[in-house]
């Protein structure tokens, strides 16, 4: 058969595959057509020229690569743990391989005295070269095609257990690539880029990319292709937001916020309780301004621990009072809508601003109450959980929407926000205590104007962190005790509820016992609240702690947001090795929100993994929370981040939102250039990308308006 572009072929028509691999790899893999294939880059590349000869490895946590033979193979066996264990043998020495699963398979299919190109990540065992689950991948020169022979690097591709069982392993993938891509030619690789964009960036034409991508000539042409398809894949990405953002601009218009008048002058001048950071007074201009145009304001504000967000979020609602409009502040959790609520009523407390909280937990009169007060415009601003969406909620005149922890609500909840105003829908503010690194910022709130708070207020120490294994559990006590004597109070943070059998961590109840052994009653009263509590006893014990009653807390996580406790100058988390770095951060912060130095300890099992000691010596290195955050993203990837599992964080081919930072950048501003000049995408030299950012419009213009 027969086809214009070759590009466009059944799958199953391509030379090597054939209808029962066409539906494995339809099934397996969801490639339908030869372009599928041809746009499925390499997981990695392997250099024939560089393999690491196992007596070189030294470093523990490497990835290596190593070729040699198979020669031993064992079961192995300890009550119902299974595990497969492999002898591997270069000319400079021996490695074990240990495989945990898939024993079965694999006893099937690896190969005695077989030669092998290994690759995995490196440690040591009894002083041995150890690798759990290698790649591997057998040797057989004559069943390479003339095209793989004449590469030195060759492409790896991603696979699964049952493509390598059905005979579709990486050397039958490579040879399918080989032969498909000689029948490739320029014209059959659209260029998506504007040419003169090519030129300038000096890239390799789209069809040359795509040959060094699959079979690079060598090691610098494959980094150059590299680079072009990082670039392109932050390019189209930036451009669908951006576009989008440009379009909602447009046409969303907004209530104007023309006036400041006694509202937000008589506070600021009377009743702020401090002065403002530079950080906090850059962000309220960038509102102001934002607020004034007449479009609806959509912005993020990231801000640190104590960094001063909500002082800045309550600015803004009284400049929506002064414009006759009404306020919500809408958080996820009833104890961090009530925390919102205390402090916002204290500080308004003298003047004539009235403000109302609702929650699942008002019920009857007293919600009838605040529902009639906001429909009749009594009530300026309402703060509250998502009972705030519900529909029987009815606004006088919505003019402004804050939403603290923006990863808490879905698009589908925000959007409901947009109902609660006419004619306009409210200007949305979203803030959020997670510090998120740039890159990410970029991506998953690149259609969102960014305001940072990367200030604290003056006077604000430092909290001193350290941690400490086992051994030292006799001074940490000692120094617990130390504390309190001065007045202070003391957090004792635990991973777990209950003992685990699979995980040898402390538990709170343990800890608790434990703690009570070191810090009797009557001289000491003890908190212990955590997620499985009954709401009213979870109350009761922070109330204790709060009002000073209980010197220590014990807790799960579930104090990471929500408690503001100034007394309260030591932070102790136990196996913090366990927490990622975004949570102990947020932990931390719990602590140094007074004028007396904090500390916060990190207790630690006695051996580390390279990861969990990164962590700790960051926490220990650093308290700023957009660093830690940077960290983290390296550490762990996007999609591990705290926050940001259901955030929709595109899935990038190639780029790597850890690494490539600086092109994800140069991206987004080359985007902004070009929108700039060319807002409609109109220019011929443009069509294309054009094409691009309406491919998906319909879906598009159902959501692409709600922040």
């Amino acid at each position: 058969m027969q086809f214009g572009n070759p590009l466009d072929a059944d799958i199953e028509y391509l030379k090597g595959v054939g209808p029962v691999r066409a539906e494995l790899l339809k099934s397996e893999l969801g490639f339908y057509k030869a372009r599928d294939l041809v746009y499925d880059f390499p997981a990695r590349h392997v250099d024939r020229s560089s393999f690491t000869k196992i007596s070189q490895v030294t470093e523990e946590g490497s990835y290596i690569q190593i070729i040699g033979q198979l020669i031993h193979v064992e079961l192995l066996s300890s009550g119902k743990a299974r595990r497969l264990r492999g002898v591997f043998k270069d000319e400079s020495g021996s490695a074990e391989f240990v495989w945990f699963k898939n024993i079965r398979t694999l006893q099937q299919f690896l190969q005695i005295n077989g030669t092998y190109i290994a690759y995995g990540r490196a440690t040591f065992f009894n002083h041995k070269l150890n690798i759990a689950h290698p790649e591997l991948e057998l040797l057989s020169e004559e069943a390479l095609s003339a095209a793989e022979q004449s590469v030195r690097i060759f492409p790896v591709y991603r696979s699964t257990e049952k493509l390598n069982q059905r005979g579709l392993d990486g050397k039958v993938r490579r040879r399918i690539m080989a032969q498909l891509m000689e029948k490739l030619q320029p014209i059959h690789i659209p260029e998506p880029l504007p040419e003169y964009l090519v030129e300038r960036m000096k890239f390799y034409s789209a069809y040359e990319t795509i040959r060094q991508i699959h079979f690079p000539d060598n090691q610098e042409k494959l980094l150059k292709a590299e680079k072009r398809l990082k670039f392109e894949e932050f390019f189209f990405h930036q451009l669908r937001i951006l576009h989008s953002q440009q379009i909602r601009k447009q046409i969303i218009k907004g209530y104007s916020f023309k006036s400041i008048g006694e509202h937000f002058n008589g506070f600021y001048k009377d009743y702020l309780p401090f002065d403002l950071t530079g950080a906090q007074k850059r962000v309220l201009k960038e509102i102001r301004k934002d607020l004034g145009l007449g479009i609806q304001m959509n912005r993020l504000l990231q801000g640190d621990v104590g960094s001063g967000k909500t002082i800045v979020a309550l600015l803004c609602m009284l400049m929506a009072l002064d414009n006759g409009f009404q306020s919500c502040l809408v958080a996820p959790t009833e104890i961090l809508a009530t925390q919102h609520y205390i402090g916002i009523s204290e500080l308004l407390k003298d003047t004539p601003v009235t403000v109302g909280f609702l929650s699942g937990s008002i019920k009857g009169k007293a919600r009838a109450a605040i529902l009639a007060s906001l429909a009749s415009g009594e009530l300026h601003i309402l703060i509250g959980t998502h009972a705030v969406l519900e529909d029987p909620v009815v606004f006088h005149k919505l003019g402004l929407a804050i939403t603290d922890e923006q990863h808490r609500f879905g698009v589908a909840q925000r959007a409901r926000l947009w109902k609660k105003s006419q004619p306009y829908p409210p200007h949305i503010l979203v803030m959020t205590a997670t510090p998120i690194p740039r890159t990410l910022a970029m991506t998953l709130y690149g259609d969102l104007d960014i305001s940072v708070i990367d200030e604290l207020p003056p006077g604000r120490q430092a909290i001193q962190t350290t941690y400490k294994s086992e051994i030292y559990r006799g001074e940490v006590i000692e120094f617990m005790k130390k504390q309190i004597a001065e007045g202070r109070q003391i957090y004792v943070v635990y991973p777990l509820i209950e003992e685990s059998e699979k995980l040898d961590l402390e538990n709170l109840q343990h800890g608790f016992e434990k703690l009570q052994v070191h810090f009797p009653a009557p001289d000491f009263q003890i908190s212990v609240v955590h997620g499985r509590m009954k709401a009213a006893d979870k109350d009761w014990e922070m109330k204790r702690f709060v009002e000073g009653t209980a010197q220590i807390m014990v807790a799960t996580t579930v104090i990471e947001v929500g408690v503001n406790v100034p007394n309260a100058s030591v932070m102790v988390i136990e196996n913090s090795e366990r927490f990622g770095l975004s949570q102990l951060h947020q932990l931390r912060g719990r602590v140094g929100r007074g004028a007396s130095q904090s500390y916060c300890i990190l207790m630690t099992n006695f051996k580390l993994t390279e990861d969990a000691r990164l962590r700790l010596d960051t926490m220990r290195r650093t308290n700023n929370g957009f660093e830690i955050a940077e960290v983290d993203l390296e550490i762990r990837g996007p999609g591990a981040l705290e926050g940001t599992q259901q955030s929709g964080i595109p899935e990038f081919k190639i780029a790597n939102l850890a690494r490539d930072g600086r092109i994800l950048q140069y991206a987004r501003e080359v985007v902004l250039s070009i929108l700039d000049k060319d807002p409609e995408l109109n220019l011929p030299e443009h069509r294309p990308l054009k094409i691009a950012v309406t491919k998906d419009l319909k879906e598009a213009e159902k959501w692409s308006n709600i922040s």
